[in-house]
This record gives C-alpha cells, structure tokens and sequence, in this order.
C-alpha cells in the first residue's frame, strides 16, 4: 500500500498527541490554575495562611503535587484535589505557577 506522506502525518498527529496537546494547551493550564485560587490566591498569591505558589521552584512544586496525589505527603483536601490530575497536567501547573511572579 502506497501511503500519501501528508495524510499519513496527519493521522499519527491526531492519534499520537490528541489528548498530550490538549492538556498542555496555556489556556486549558489557566484554567486549570484557576481552581487553585480559593486556597492559594489569584495569580498564585495566597493570603496568609495558605501557600502562595506563584513563583515557586516548578521542580519542588512538582513534587509536592505529586506526593499529594500518591499519599506520600499528609493533606487536609490537596491529596485528593490531586488525584483529578494526571502526572502531565500536574507538571503544566507547576510550570504555569513557576512563571508567575510572585
């Protein structure tokens, strides 16, 4: 079978990335990154009290997510906010969170 290299391309790009790109899409991580804003402020800045995350480092941020989602680390709602993302979302929020100035 003689493929043509266009329509071959665009099928693996619709099958191999569809729901990766979707995730990482800066508006759907603004959005995402909105649900954090009761506990952790607008823009990432929290009023006292809470953490603020605007500005964090992404690695560590990461990893606390992380640890929230796995159990590893104690939370009162954190542990179970996390588990409704997947490991990609989580690292898109840590990044988004990152840039912002803090």
């Amino acid at each position: 079978m003689n493929w043509n290299p266009w329509l071959l391309a665009g099928v693996l790009a619709i099958f191999s990335g569809g729901a990766y790109a979707q995730a990482m899409d800066p508006l759907r991580v603004r959005s995402m990154a909105a649900t954090c804003a009761t506990c952790h402020g607008t823009q990432g800045v929290a009023q006292a009290g809470n953490e603020s995350l605007a500005g964090a480092n992404k690695d560590e941020l990461l990893k606390k997510m992380l640890d929230f989602k796995t159990g590893k680390k104690p939370a009162t709602i954190m542990h179970q906010l996390s588990k409704g993302y997947s490991d990609e979302q989580l690292a898109a929020l840590a990044a988004y969170f990152s840039a912002l100035k803090k």
